[in-house]
């Protein structure tokens, strides 16, 4: 049995898939059992009183992992850890492409992922730790080995699997950050110096999306944008006895209520600001009720930890039901309440009316949702007309816009095709994502010829940013073949010599400068750096 993966030569899948399945287990767990049990949080989660010990432990995993990489038998390649101060690292992996490939009509393909970690949270089962691996049931968990620990290991040992078949594959690069989960403030910066180095990709593979189910190869074509602040309402100057107060002093919790009602529709979840809603493309539109369909009750609704009784927001049952909750979750604005201060934990309050309130807000924003303005439209309907005189503030820490994917060129969606059914057994299948990648915002701005193919193991149960986060070790291992068999594919189809026959005669597309992103991109309000 084989796939089809580069010009002269076909890969045998059943020894890609030996060959894959010996490294993932034998090599790659070990290694991201040793990555899970480091605490390397992205800096937005680190304070100045831990940021030598933070900045440490960064450094210890990224050790690791270039230390793994440069072990690793990869022909043509040439990394490099980059460190400059003020920033964190990136790892950067030049691999050249097979002798005989004509880089001129292959193009370059670029890997992508990142090795920050989300904080460790609460609420994890008996036997389970944020930063203890613990393999079982065919899963590894333990926070960041899929989010996104796995990524470097993937793309290597996918390039490795072709070399060992004697498969040519294109130029490659393999970018490894470690800033993501903070919005990634720093990889503009290493963007614009590594230009000459990374080049112009034509194909760009992201590994840090999720997947629908553990059966077949998910392929994600839209990503929601997310603003983060805080909003603050103060009253008084200090505490008062509820029972001398109330009735005279508005509670400033009610406060907040009230002003979050002119942003969020509290029975429906709704975002009411016009600002932050878009009309749904009537291509995408119809593609998520297909993969709504796909995925079924069990892949949008029992997948995550309902309690008995509870219900998901539309609780109409029936095909508009699920098409509804998949519009909900990868196109439309959804507010999150993510924190407080202000109120001391229910064991230790007292009867006071306490003198602020302050609410950690998480706005998702729709794929295609310019940015812009945003911060000053939610400020304004925060902050406007104030409930009983009180000082109201909302301070936007972070934004960063969504992404919505090109049109699929033909050889890229019959690739995707044929790495499915050859390594799960099934065709792959297109869907949005409810999360964000801040890179990928950049990067189809920057590239605007290239295609994406954004794919990752976050599926049903594997909880990233929560308690008992795992790695489907069987799923990532076959997702591991597909990227080998996709990479293949790009060599044989000469993308590059593609594109340049398409292109013949008409004006070039014009790269969008990276100075000009770095403007509002991982940056806050005032234009600093995260």
């Amino acid at each position: 049995e084989t796939a089809a993966t580069a010009t002269g030569r076909m890969a045998d899948t059943a020894k890609v898939k030996e060959f894959v399945e010996e490294t993932w287990y034998k090599d790659c767990v070990p290694k991201l059992k040793e990555y899970i049990e480091i605490p390397n949080l992205s800096p937005y989660f680190t304070s100045d009183a831990n940021k030598d010990e933070a900045r440490e432990n960064q450094d210890k995993a990224m050790k690791l992992i270039k230390e793994w990489v440069e072990a690793q038998d990869l022909q043509g390649a040439d990394l490099k850890l980059y460190e400059e101060e003020g920033r964190t690292p990136l790892l950067f992996v030049e691999v050249a492409a097979t002798e005989g490939v004509d880089v001129e009509e292959s193009g370059t393909v670029l890997l992508y992922g990142h090795m920050d970690k989300q904080p460790p949270f609460t609420g994890w089962e008996e036997g389970l730790e944020p930063y203890k691996a613990v393999e079982k049931n065919g899963k590894l968990y333990g926070r960041g080995g899929a989010d996104d620990g796995y990524s470097v290991f993937c793309a290597v040992t996918a390039l490795r699997a072709l070399q060992k078949q004697g498969c040519p594959h294109g130029r490659c690069v393999i970018i490894v950050e470690a800033c993501e989960e903070s919005g990634s403030p720093d990889l503009p910066f290493y963007i614009e110096k590594l230009k000459d180095q990374i080049g112009s990709p034509n194909l760009i593979v992201c590994l840090d999306s999720g997947c629908g189910n553990y059966e077949q190869l998910w392929i994600t074509t839209s990503l929601r944008g997310v603003v983060v602040g805080k909003l603050t309402v103060e009253h008084t100057t200090e505490g008062v006895h509820s029972g001398d107060a109330s009735g005279i002093i508005p509670d400033t919790f009610r406060i907040a209520r009230q002003v979050l009602d002119r942003f969020e529709d509290a029975q429906t979840g709704k975002i009411l600001l016009p600002k932050l809603n878009v009309e749904v493309p009537e291509k995408y539109q119809e593609q998520v009720a297909t993969c709504a369909q796909v995925l079924g009750k069990a892949g949008l609704i029992d997948c995550f930890p309902f309690l008995e009784g509870a219900q998901p927001t539309t609780t109409d049952e029936g095909k508009d039901q699920l098409t509804e909750l998949a519009l909900n979750r990868w196109w439309r604005p959804q507010l999150s309440y993510v924190g407080a201060a202000g109120l001391p934990s229910a064991d230790s309050a007292g009867n006071v009316l306490r003198p602020s309130t302050t609410l950690a807000l998480s706005c998702r924003l729709p794929p295609t949702l310019e940015t812009e303005g945003v911060q000053d439209a939610m400020r304004k309907c925060f902050e406007s007309d104030p409930p009983y005189g009180s000082k109201i503030s909302f301070v936007s820490e972070k934004i960063g816009g969504g992404w919505a994917a090109p049109e699929v060129a033909p050889w890229l969606e019959n690739a995707a095709h044929a790495a499915s059914k050859a390594y799960y057994g099934k065709e792959a299948v297109y869907m949005g994502e409810g999360g964000s990648i801040p890179f990928m915002g950049m990067l189809g701005k920057m590239f605007p010829k290239a295609q994406f193919l954004i794919i990752g193991v976050l599926g049903p149960g594997s909880n990233a940013h929560g308690p008992n986060e795992f790695l489907h070790l069987d799923f990532s291992a076959k997702l591991t073949c597909c990227v080998a068999s996709v990479v293949g594919d790009h060599c044989k189809s000469k993308v590059e010599a593609m594109l340049k026959s398409s292109n013949s005669g008409e004006p070039a597309a014009k790269k969008a400068k990276v100075e000009e992103l770095n403007e509002n991109f991982g940056r806050n309000p005032d234009g600093t750096k995260l």
